[in-house]
């Protein structure tokens, strides 16, 4: 008899497995399938919806200063270069660079659901 996959040790545990890692703005969102006309299955990633920036708690502000990279920037505030997306969803940026502007005052907030101080 085989191991059980992850996947069936996952169903029982109640964790949800995900496709993207914890720090992607992707992991908590589910797959879909559809069925083409020739029978292929297709798996696709449902759509994420950017929460609206009145939704999260600002815990901070910080006046951007020339040269600094939004990259640095979630590093330095949020512990993690990669979640420079929460940074973009908290000012309503759909364009990264859009916060990189010398004198812009950004809001940095806690993860969308979270409350406040």
């Amino acid at each position: 008899m085989s191991p059980p996959s992850l996947q069936t040790l996952l169903q029982f545990t109640g964790v949800k497995a995900s496709l993207f890692p914890a720090n992607s703005r992707y992991n908590a969102i589910d797959t879909e399938t559809l069925q083409a006309a020739g029978g292929q299955t297709i798996v696709y990633l449902r759509r994420r919806f950017v929460p609206s920036p009145d939704r999260l708690s600002i815990v901070q502000q910080h006046t951007v200063l020339q040269c600094e990279r939004l990259d640095n920037l979630a590093s330095q505030f949020l512990g993690d270069p990669e979640l420079y997306w929460r940074l973009c969803d908290a000012n309503a940026a759909m364009r990264p660079e859009d916060l990189e502007v010398a004198g812009f005052v950004m809001q940095i907030a806690l993860p969308e659901g979270l409350p406040g101080t």
